[in-house]
């Protein structure tokens, strides 16, 4: 007997930028790794289309948060060759995507050995180039952004010799879906999970990803957290740095949405500057 058909959810968009899709479709394989979050299955991908498992909805619980956090230490533990290395089937190419399907910006890929090198050639510098072809971000805003860059190792502090994580590299909120746990693990007895969508992935740093679930406020935070470090205890300091790793993804705001999104990114800039 055959099996049913999943219950599909498809993005789309006609004129998609090459491989946007697929390379979407590789980081949500890559990052499904064993004892990590659950990550929405790939059912088919096309050059205009992604069709994923579709996520039924729950409502966040303390213990799915802290399992989380528990799920979200073991897939950075799995690693990466570099920092800016691409999922395997995007590896072959420049850059991944970052941002809304109707508007991505390209996201260098590569191979770094540290991670200031990378976020300085292949985040902070690409992402200031696109904000100045808009007309978003101006000279001033490149002599602070080249300041912050040759701070970056000091900004870094202890976590600067972290090994490079499995990345997924835009987990704000909206990219965490909460749903039944599918599983008998035992570990929720709320009966809740999380489900990971719409990944930039990359090998990056651990931190980037929890300061993008601190950027627009991912319910039960401090739980979160609390979960990680349970698996893999973080560097001294790491609330610190919680605003220089939200710099790129506020910068890419900035240069899609304008607004208040550019002053924020300014003001964050300047903080950074001063340290």
């Amino acid at each position: 007997m055959s099996e049913p058909m999943p219950d599909v959810f498809r993005k789309s968009r006609r004129d998609a930028p090459d491989g946007f899709f697929a390379v979407e479709a590789a980081g949500l394989r890559w990052l499904d790794v064993p004892g990590g979050p659950r990550v929405a299955r790939v059912v088919d991908v096309g050059p205009a289309h992604l069709d994923l498992e579709r996520v039924r909805g729950a409502g966040p619980t303390l213990a799915a948060a802290r399992t989380l956090g528990r799920r979200l230490a073991v897939l950075h533990d799995a690693g990466a060759p570099a920092f800016g290395t691409l999922p395997p089937g995007a590896a072959d190419r420049p850059a991944g995507f970052f941002g809304p399907v109707s508007d991505p910006l390209p996201m260098p890929g590569g191979s770094w050995g540290d991670w200031p090198s990378f976020y300085a050639e292949a985040r902070l510098r690409p992402v200031l180039g696109q904000g100045r072809e808009r007309g978003t971000l101006t000279a001033d805003d490149a002599d602070a952004v080249e300041r912050v860059c040759a701070l970056l190792p000091r900004l870094a502090g202890p976590a600067a010799d972290d090994a490079p994580a499995r990345a997924h590299g835009d987990l704000w909120s909206g990219n965490v879906l909460w749903s039944p746990r599918s599983g008998d693990d035992g570990d929720d007895e709320e009966g809740a999970e999380a489900v990971l969508i719409d990944p930039a992935a990359h090998g990056g740093h651990r931190e980037g990803d929890l300061a993008m679930l601190a950027l627009f406020g991912a319910p039960h935070l401090d739980e979160i957290l609390a979960g990680y470090e349970e698996v893999h205890p973080l560097a001294a300091g790491r609330r610190e740095r919680t605003g220089l790793h939200q710099l790129y993804p506020l910068a890419v705001h900035a240069v899609l949405f304008g607004g208040g999104y550019v002053d924020a990114t300014r003001r964050l800039l300047a903080s950074l500057a001063r340290r």
